[in-house]
């Protein structure tokens, strides 16, 4: 059975894939893009290394403008990151009928509440899986550590395959300063696998 991952080549999003396999469907990476930056390739040679079929869905630049208003409105990513993986998962959820993605439980962003996810596999008759919802940032930090090679990248530095790229590529764009709006952090990227147990 497939599942389609909303994939960024991080660490979250590789280990999701890892378990759904070994779960018995058959994952199919994907990267969302709006027409901004080539922001999928990262994700597409992470995809090749731990061997997955890999997909770019280009979506509508429009949704990134009104996730950037959000930001700039509000001071912070939290809201417009948030809006970008809803308006994701409702477009994509006309297409694919198995919705996988790497939110964890400490995640902030992006987050579904419980309610939403049921509003969308009750009001789209899919099914969304996010199996890192019961593991804590150690737990998961531990198993990446064990399962792969890991290169971190500091926020802003390279183009990375995730909603951020896009975000500060517009934010700039606009005159904008990024860094006013996403603190210094490290973002991740799968680059190599170790051995694993299938």
């Amino acid at each position: 059975m497939k599942v389609y991952v909303l994939f960024s080549g991080g660490k979250d999003s590789s280990l999701s894939s890892l378990i759904l396999k070994n779960l018995g469907y058959t994952p199919i990476l994907i990267n969302v893009n709006f027409g901004v930056l080539d922001s999928y390739k990262l994700a597409e040679e992470t995809a090749k290394i731990l061997g997955f079929d890999f997909k770019v869905e280009k979506l509508d630049k429009e949704i990134l403008e009104k996730a950037v208003d959000l930001i700039v409105e509000k001071g912070f990513p939290r809201d417009g990151i948030n809006y970008i993986h809803k308006q994701v998962l409702e477009i994509l959820s006309n297409k694919y009928k198995i919705l996988a993605d790497g939110i964890r439980r400490d995640d902030k962003v992006p987050k579904l509440s419980y309610s939403e996810i049921q509003s969308l596999e009750m009001r789209k008759n899919v099914q969304y899986i996010s199996p890192l919802l019961g593991f804590g940032y150690k737990t998961l930090r531990d198993l990446t550590n064990k399962l792969f090679i890991i290169e971190e990248i500091k926020s802003g530095t390279k183009i990375t395959s995730d909603y951020e790229a896009e975000i500060r590529a517009i934010l700039k764009e606009r005159g904008e300063k990024p860094e006013k709006y996403f603190p210094e952090h490290k973002q991740t990227r799968i680059i190599g696998v170790k051995k694993w147990e299938v």
